[in-house]
C-alpha cells in the first residue's frame, strides 16, 4: 500500500497508561504478512477458565475468522484461551482456503500454547480477496510465546494496525466490595466504519469473575450505544470483532447486578469507539449528531445515522459550512418518521432552524465561528415524541481519498 498517512490531528496526546490484567500477557512479531518492517502479528495469552464473549459483524460476505470465532463463543471456559490478530491480509472472500488458514493457525496456536482449539480465537485485517500466507504466522509462534509479556498491550496495539494513524488503547478500574477490578483494552479502525453488531478489531481484557453468558448479555447492551453508534464511511467491514475477555484471575465476582462494573466497561468501550472516530481516514473533525423528539429511540437512531452517513453534511463540515440545510435533506430521507413543520436544529447551542425555517436568532457568522472548531455537535429536535439517539462520525475530506485509491498498490 502507499505512504502511511500523517498523524491524525484529533489524535490523542500519546498512548494511556493501562492498567495491568492479571491473566493475560501479549505478545508481537513482524511475520511479514504484507507490511515490510513493522510489527504485523499479536498474540494474546489467557489463563485457564477466561470467559470469552463477542459480537461480530453480521455482513454477508464476513471472513472465515470472524464465522470460526462466532462458532465458539459460547462455549464452556475449559482450560486456557488465546486470541492470534494478523494485520495487512484480511483474509476474507478466500473461500476455502481462507477456512483452511483459520484452521492451521488456531490448531497450530493450540499446540503451541497447550490448550484447545475450540479456545483459540484469530482475527485478520487488511486486504480483502487474497490468499493468507498464514505459513509466516505459524512460522513465529515459538517466538511469541517465548516473548509473552503482561506489560506489552501497547505493542500489542500497534501490531493491530492498518491505515490506522495511532495506535488505541483504554482503561479503567472498578471497585467492587472494596476490592479493585482493573479493565484494558485495544483497538483498530480507520476506515470502513459503519457497524452492525461490532466494529473494525476490538480486544478488552478484565481480571474480574464473570460468567459467560452474563458476560455476552453485557457486551452485547453496551454495544448498541458505543460501536454500533460511530460511523466513518457508511461501510461495514467483512471483518467487524469485538472480543471481551473475563480472565477471573482477581478472584472478584461480578453479576448481572453490577451497575459499577458495566459503567466501567461502557467507558472502555465508548473510549475506543471514539478513538476510533477521532482516526477516520483524512478526518479533521469529530462531529457528534444528537437527536431528540423521535417517534422511537430505534426511529431516532435512523435519523442520527443518516445525518452522520450523510457525504453532503461531512463534507460541509470539513469545509466548516454551516449548510444546515443539509440537515434537514438527512432527516427527509432517512425513511423514519419526520415532521419539517416541528423540526429544530442546532450546531453547538446555536439555534439555526426552529419548526420548520430558519431561527430568528439564527447569526451565519457565529455559525460559521462554530464550524471551525475540531469537536462539532450537530443537535436535532423532531418534536414527535421521546425517541433520543447519539451517533459520532468524522468529516470527509480528500485525505479519504489519497488513503483510499491506492490501499491495495
Amino acid at each position: 500500500m502507499g505512504a502511511k498517512p500523517p498523524l491524525s490531528p484529533l489524535a490523542p496526546a500519546g498512548f494511556p497508561e493501562l492498567p495491568e490484567i492479571a491473566g493475560v500477557s501479549f505478545a508481537t512479531t513482524a511475520a511479514g504478512v504484507r507490511y515490510k518492517d513493522r510489527t504485523d502479528v499479536m498474540l494474546a495469552n489467557l489463563a485457564p477458565g477466561t470467559a470469552m464473549a463477542g459480537v461480530f459483524t453480521r455482513s454477508a460476505t464476513r471472513s472465515a475468522a470472524v464465522l470460526d470465532c462466532q462458532e465458539k463463543i459460547g462455549d464452556a471456559p475449559v482450560g486456557g484461551a488465546a486470541i492470534l490478530v494478523n494485520s495487512g491480509n484480511a483474509n476474507a472472500f478466500t473461500g476455502r482456503r481462507g477456512a483452511e488458514s483459520v484452521e492451521a493457525v488456531t490448531g497450530a496456536v493450540a499446540e503451541t500454547l497447550g490448550i484447545s482449539a475450540t479456545r483459540v480465537f484469530s482475527s485478520s485485517t487488511g486486504v480483502i480477496g487474497e490468499p493468507l500466507a498464514h505459513d509466516r504466522i505459524t512460522a513465529c509462534l515459538d517466538d511469541l510465546k517465548s516473548a509473552l509479556s503482561p506489560h506489552a498491550i501497547e505493542t500489542a496495539a500497534h501490531a493491530i494496525m492498518t491505515t490506522d494513524t495511532f495506535p488505541k488503547g483504554s482503561g479503567t478500574t472498578v471497585t467492587i466490595d472494596e476490592q479493585t477490578v482493573h479493565i484494558a483494552g485495544i483497538a483498530k479502525g480507520s476506515g470502513m466504519i459503519a457497524p452492525d453488531m461490532a466494529t473494525m478489531l476490538v480486544y478488552i481484557f478484565t481480571d474480574a469473575a464473570i460468567e459467560q453468558d452474563i458476560l455476552q448479555d453485557m457486551v452485547s447492551a453496551l454495544n448498541r450505544t458505543t460501536f454500533n453508534c460511530i460511523t466513518v464511511d457508511s461501510d461495514t467491514s467483512t471483518s467487524d470483532t469485538l472480543l471481551v475477555a473475563a480472565t477471573g484471575a482477581s478472584g472478584i465476582r461480578v453479576t448481572e447486578t453490577n451497575v459499577g462494573f458495566m459503567e466501567g466497561l461502557r467507558r472502555v468501550m465508548l473510549d475506543l469507539a471514539h478513538q476510533v472516530v477521532r482516526d477516520g481516514e483524512g478526518a479533521t473533525k469529530f462531529v457528534e449528531v444528537s437527536v431528540t423528539g423521535g417517534a422511537s429511540d430505534a426511529e431516532a437512531h435512523v435519523h442520527a445515522k443518516s445525518i452522520a452517513n450523510s457525504p453532503l453534511i461531512k463534507t460541509a463540515v470539513a469545509g466548516e459550512d454551516p449548510n444546515w440545510g443539509r440537515v434537514v435533506m438527512a432527516v427527509g430521507k432517512s425513511g423514519a418518521r419526520a415532521d419539517r413543520d416541528r423540526l429544530s436544529i442546532w450546531f453547538g447551542d446555536l439555534e439555526v432552524a426552529r419548526e420548520g425555517f430558519v431561527s430568528p436568532d439564527y447569526d451565519e457568522a457565529r455559525a460559521a465561528a462554530y464550524m471551525k472548531n475540531e469537536d462539532i455537535v450537530i443537535h436535532v429536535d423532531l418534536g414527535l415524541g421521546g425517541g433520543t439517539a447519539r451517533v459520532w462520525t468524522c468529516d470527509l475530506t480528500h485525505g479519504y481519498i489519497d488513503i483510499n485509491a491506492d490501499y491495495r498498490s
